[in-house]
């Protein structure tokens, strides 16, 4: 039963990347995107970041972007967000940014919307799955406060969160063609500091190691400038946390 379950819910998110309208612009299907990195991004077991809070914001606020280029929304050239195709997305969470994409012409620096959304990206992200039912919200207390993890709780949906850096590590050990969804994915997970969680078996792993240049540039311009971007900010953020 742990095995059907975890097979359900792992499907539940891969498959919305073949389910999603798609548009006739689009590079590749983006709707999991931001779910698997949030996935990779997280402890299965206790829900809390795997790297400093602002870095997996950054990471997923960039992969919400890559999933609205993805859907071929937005570009970005030369460091500035560019509307493609204002239609919604089927997605609400990709229909909302656009929407805040749209309503802010004037702001357009990527930079600055990597900062703005990594500020409730975790939630959202973590909201969305929770509507897939791959986690669950669990509220705990604290000093002062309280605060919310969307974590997974049953076997079933830890076993499928586990997939999601395995899956990864064997498409670069295999080294078979990957989607570019995937290649996003391992760009942002480079560039965020997460491949140690990923490709955590240096010899066993060496061959993917390799591959991981290859697989980022090839990435269209777009997505390439994404993830440099990306990792220009998240060294910002670790400088300015060591001065």
């Amino acid at each position: 039963m742990i095995i059907a379950a975890t097979v359900i819910i792992a499907a539940t998110v891969l498959t919305r990347e073949s389910t999603a309208h798609q548009q006739p612009l689009s590079k590749g299907r983006g709707g999991v995107l931001a779910d698997q990195y949030f996935l990779i991004a997280h402890e299965d077991r206790t829900g809390r970041s795997r790297l400093h809070p602002r870095a997996t914001g950054l990471g997923l606020a960039a992969a919400l972007l890559g999933e609205l280029i993805l859907e071929g929304r937005i570009g970005i050239s030369e460091g500035d967000l560019i509307i493609l195709d204002r239609h919604p997305p089927s997605d609400a969470l990709a229909h909302d940014i656009l929407d805040l994409l749209v309503a802010q012409p004037q702001h357009r620096d990527v930079r600055i919307w990597l900062a703005f959304l990594s500020q409730e990206a975790a939630v959202r992200v973590g909201e969305r799955l929770s509507r897939l039912g791959a986690v669950e919200p669990v509220t705990r207390r604290r000093m002062l406060s309280t605060e919310t993890l969307y974590m997974p709780n049953s076997p079933a949906q830890r076993n499928a969160a586990a997939w999601a850096p395995a899956r990864l590590a064997n498409l670069l050990v295999r080294g078979i063609g990957m989607s570019i969804s995937d290649r996003v994915l391992i760009g942002l997970v480079a560039a965020t500091g997460l491949t140690r969680h990923v490709l955590y078996d240096f010899e066993a792993h060496r061959h993917a190691f390799q591959s991981l240049p290859s697989a980022v540039g090839s990435l269209p311009a777009d997505l390439r400038e994404l993830v440099e971007y990306t990792e220009a900010s998240v060294g910002s953020v670790v400088t300015v946390g060591r001065r």
